[in-house]
């Protein structure tokens, strides 16, 4: 078991809002890698735990080739551009926006005088020249999956990385026997994976190939694997 934790990195930021980037896969961030971040798994290449500033906005700017998913965790934002212009996203939601070949321009504008929160997730496609495409998610208690799967499953992106947002309840557990990257997004839980153990708190993420993990109080994690081929 692999951990790195949000406050141990640098904060960064830019246009309207500061982040911690967690992942910054070598696949897209050649060159110009985060000290210390972790490599992705299977096409997941970014992970960053960000806050709009009061009023703040990322500014319109393109996304070719690759999927972008926002999940909410505290506050509002309000989502501008070529996709679902004029769609809200309000904490416990989830958007997920793919470029595909035909790309798309977006803008996220936090409509508020305070901070927000939210985390947001970079996937390069199984396949290319896909057409752009936006789905929209209200995350439910248990297992509520918004990204990957196969392409019978019109209500998730194709994907053979697959990404799942898990709330737990104080003594509930998940288990996973894949290699897995699981971000600890709000809550604290106890992670075992064969004799290694980490009491995680929110902003752990944590690289394993078994885990287990037992949540010790109201939790939400975000677990991306790899489809079994």
């Amino acid at each position: 078991m692999q951990v790195l934790t949000r406050e141990s990195l640098p904060l960064g930021g830019f246009a309207g809002l500061t982040e911690h980037r967690l992942v910054t896969d070598s696949r897209v961030f050649a060159g110009r890698k985060a000290p210390d971040t972790f490599e992705g798994i299977g096409n997941f290449v970014y992970l960053a735990d960000a806050q709009f500033n009061p009023m703040g906005e990322t500014h319109m700017h393109p996304h070719k080739e690759i999927d972008v998913i926002t999940i909410m965790m505290d506050g509002r934002i309000s989502h501008e551009g070529s996709l679902e212009h004029g769609q809200s996203l309000v904490a416990g939601e989830a958007q997920v926006q793919r470029a595909g070949g035909e790309g798309f321009e977006h803008n996220e504008v936090n409509p508020d005088m305070t901070k927000n929160r939210l985390l947001q997730l970079w996937v390069l496609p199984d396949e290319f020249g896909e057409p752009a495409g936006f789905k929209h998610y209200t995350v439910q208690q248990g297992v509520t999956r918004i990204y990957g799967g196969n392409k019978t499953q019109t209500e998730v992106f194709y994907s053979s990385t697959i990404i799942d947002i898990v709330r737990l309840r104080a003594g509930e557990i998940f288990t996973s026997n894949n290699d897995v990257l699981v971000y600890v997004s709000k809550g604290d839980a106890i992670l075992t994976d064969g004799g290694a153990y980490y009491d995680a708190s929110e902003g752990s993420l944590v690289r394993s190939e078994n885990i287990r993990i037992e949540a010790s109080n109201d939790t939400e994690v975000v677990v991306v694997t790899v489809a079994a081929p």
